[in-house]
């Protein structure tokens, strides 16, 4: 059977909610960020829409930076609303779900589709479905999303990005080498910028310079590992299946009144956001297997450290003493001081009631 895979991606999703919500500032550059409580000026840009992207301002960089790249426009910088971004996400997800024999949730504004079946394994029929889809998206929520159609997840998500925003882009398996030949390499996804900047000192900056590199070559200067993947995804090659996922995980991060290096401080604020992550967890009704604390140092690289349980659940104190031992683990790998700390549970399933009378015992 011939796979058919689509990737639907909600347009710059958190600004485009906040130019719903506000129309006045949809010919403004919009800046959605999550603010510290250091001020005004503190924080990192989550997301902003084209206007604010002509100005090189995109996600991940300070907001004073930001600021600086805007100076002397009408911009217009929002505190990112994540509850009422999510309300919309769950709304487009249960819509998109309709349409996919398999279907694989990335994050709030991205989603996998398998439709082969569906579609017949016809990509006229697949054209057809992803205008039904991004139509039946806008109708509903007058939001605008790009789908890429392709037979793998890798192409389906090249193509997604391809003609942003609100585009359509089919990229059959005889056009593939075609497709990819007049991309940059940055179009490859995973690909992170010191991997990109060491291409550049090779003097390969699109994907048809790179299929030229020698795998051998590729994995003495990237990894075996990395350059198996850069070489496969110059080729269009990625045999990763669309997995059933749905939103599977919760999560809280906060900024801290202050950058520190002190131990028993960074616990003490952890456990502030474990007491706030545990209230969602309760009221979703939700049990979890695997936890993760997240560090941002100062120099905003993350330290990530994760524990998978051996069963699910929803115990604050086994929470917080997962907490303690993953911040002991990692803790002489941080040479910065810290930022920022989150914790993110994941596998998630519902809790029942036989679960509950079980785990009085």
């Amino acid at each position: 059977m011939h796979k058919i895979i689509m990737h639907i991606d909600l347009d710059y999703f958190f600004a485009q909610c906040e130019e719903l919500r506000n129309p006045t500032i949809k010919t403004k550059p919009v800046v959605v960020c999550v603010f510290s409580n250091r001020g005004n000026n503190s924080g990192v840009v989550a997301t902003s829409n084209y206007i604010a992207r002509r100005y090189q301002v995109k996600s991940g960089i300070p907001i004073i930076i930001a600021k600086k790249k805007l100076t002397g426009t009408n911009a217009v910088f929002l505190k990112s609303d994540y509850h009422h971004y999510s309300r919309i996400s769950v709304k487009i997800m249960n819509i998109i779900k309709k349409y996919a024999d398999m279907f694989e949730y990335v994050g709030k504004d991205e989603a996998y589709l398998d439709i082969s079946k569906t579609s017949n394994e016809n990509y006229k029929q697949a054209e057809l479905l992803a205008y039904k889809i991004k139509n039946k998206i806008f109708n509903e929520t007058k939001l605008t999303c790009s789908i890429g159609v392709s037979h793998n997840k890798l192409l389906a998500k090249i193509a997604s990005s391809y003609k942003k925003p609100s585009g359509l882009t089919i990229v059959k398996p005889e056009n593939t080498n075609y497709f990819l030949s007049q991309l940059e390499i940055s179009k490859i996804p995973k690909i992170g910028s010191k991997t990109i900047k060491k291409m550049k000192e090779m003097n390969i900056h699109t994907i048809y310079e790179l299929k030229k590199l020698d795998i051998f070559k590729m994995n003495k200067t990237f990894g075996k590992k990395i350059g198996t993947y850069i070489h496969n995804s110059a080729r269009g090659i990625c045999n990763e299946k669309v997995k059933i996922k749905d939103i599977n995980q919760i999560s809280k991060i906060i900024t801290l009144s202050r950058n520190s290096n002190e131990y028993e401080y960074i616990l003490q604020k952890l456990f502030y956001v474990c007491k706030k992550l545990h209230e969602i967890i309760i009221k979703k009704n939700k049990l979890f297997k695997n936890v993760t604390i997240q560090l941002v140092q100062s120099n905003l690289t993350n330290k990530i450290v994760s524990k998978k349980l051996l069963r699910s659940t929803n115990d604050m104190w086994e929470l917080k003493n997962i907490i303690k031992k993953l911040l002991k683990n990692v803790w002489n790998e941080i040479n910065n001081k810290i930022r920022r700390v989150g914790i993110i549970v994941s596998d998630l399933s519902t809790r029942t009631n036989q679960e509950k009378i079980v785990n009085f015992f």
